[in-house]
């Protein structure tokens, strides 16, 4: 290791495949905490524990090996303490910065993913009570107003038509569910979230029993649902966008807008069960 303190494994009793520990945790305490190190007049038990003090992981080396070579390194700081060529080199303390990022960012992600997770625990009844045709009121508070859904038959804008989306599968099928699903998260910015739901669903239409997968994928801002779209054996939707004659995809968004029209009046344009009693 040029250009940096180096202890050699002919040096210590440590076994090789921790001796890089031991150098980067030298360089790292020098480079942070060079005016502190310990003149060689401390005694071998002082050293050690003043350094402990200051990288307090070393310790899971010392126990691991039952050495007490620890001294090496911190004598070697002391003897090159002055000299200023003897810069610690980017291997070494590049190397522990480069651990340190990591352990930061990762410890972020689960922090990101434990908010997301907790979202999506308040969020997943709403939606398994939607897909069982069991749905009330307070399950679409979870929708933004102005909040669109969308499947191979329906578009629906606003909160009120997709009420009369999901209102209506009770009317056509005898069972409705979600049986299986699995979550994946993604946090996008402050605020935003991204959340697909691999799932299993379960129909009974006229005494036949039909299961389909698909992808549901929602997208959340500030804690409301903005967009919800259900894609059939996991393919996207079809759209101008998507397929290859535009014309094709704007008649199949055309189709869907009315499939929805007669739907929502069929529905009472989406009044809730309670309103139409």
């Amino acid at each position: 290791m040029s250009g940096g303190y180096f202890i050699s494994p002919s040096s210590s009793s440590i076994p090789t495949s921790l001796i890089l520990l031991l150098n980067r945790s030298c360089l790292l305490l020098d480079q942070l905490h060079r005016p502190l190190a310990p003149s060689l007049s401390l005694s071998r038990s002082q050293s050690q524990s003043q350094f402990r003090s200051h990288y307090p992981p070393i310790d899971a080396v010392l126990s691991a090996t039952g050495s007490s070579d620890l001294f090496l390194c911190r004598s070697f700081l002391n003897q090159n303490r002055d000299q200023p060529t003897l810069n610690p080199s980017p291997a070494g303390v590049g190397g522990m910065d480069q651990a340190s990022e990591i352990a930061g960012k990762e410890g972020s992600d689960i922090n990101a993913s434990k908010e997301s997770k907790r979202f999506a625990d308040d969020l997943m009844p709403h939606i398994l009570n939607l897909y069982a045709a069991r749905a009330t009121a307070d399950d679409f508070e979870i929708y933004d107003p102005d909040a669109t859904f969308e499947d191979p038959l329906m578009s629906a804008h606003g909160v009120k038509q997709i009420k009369s989306a999901f209102y209506s599968l009770s009317k056509v099928f005898k069972e409705s569910s979600i049986v299986e699903y699995n979550i994946k998260e993604n946090i996008i910015s402050p605020g935003k979230h991204e959340i697909f739901i691999d799932n299993k669903q379960h129909y009974k239409f006229l005494g036949r029993d039909i299961d389909m997968i698909s992808l549901i994928k929602l997208d959340v801002e500030e804690g409301k649902v903005v967009r919800h779209e259900d894609r059939w054996d996991k393919k996207p939707l079809l759209n101008r966008d998507t397929v290859q004659l535009p014309l094709f995809g704007r008649f199949l968004e055309a189709a869907r807008r009315g499939s929805m029209f007669a739907t929502h009046a069929m529905m009472g344009f989406g009044k809730d069960p309670t309103e139409s009693q």
